[in-house]
């Protein structure tokens, strides 16, 4: 599998204002859980997840080995700004960071 960007995450402060606005342009979510709101975009996940917005969206770029992914990444100067964790039985993400602080998500096995 080449590397994709298939999925963005929005962190918001207040998901219930944040579900009004995005529901507003995309429509009803796929998933609507405390933790989580899933809306399908032409077969592209746009997400919102609580959290802190100050460090903006993230787009998650799929991999097939996230932990070669990760220490490839790591090996070439980005930094981590969270470490794997399980989110599904199949898939697992991690966030680094360029140069500049910018983040890049991954997701993978």
């Amino acid at each position: 599998m080449s590397p994709a960007i298939r999925s963005l995450v929005v962190p918001v402060s207040d998901l219930d204002a944040a579900k009004s606005v995005y529901g507003a342009l995309l429509g009803t979510p796929h998933t609507d859980q405390p933790y989580y709101v899933g809306y399908n975009v032409g077969g592209f996940e746009v997400s919102l997840a609580p959290g802190d917005p100050t460090g903006g969206p993230v787009a998650y770029v799929d991999v097939e080995d996230l932990d070669a992914a990760r220490a490839a990444l790591l090996a070439a100067g980005a930094t981590e700004r969270s470490a794997p964790t399980q989110v599904a039985p199949e898939a697992r993400v991690c966030v680094l960071a360029d140069s500049d602080g910018n983040p890049i998500g991954l997701r993978g096995k």
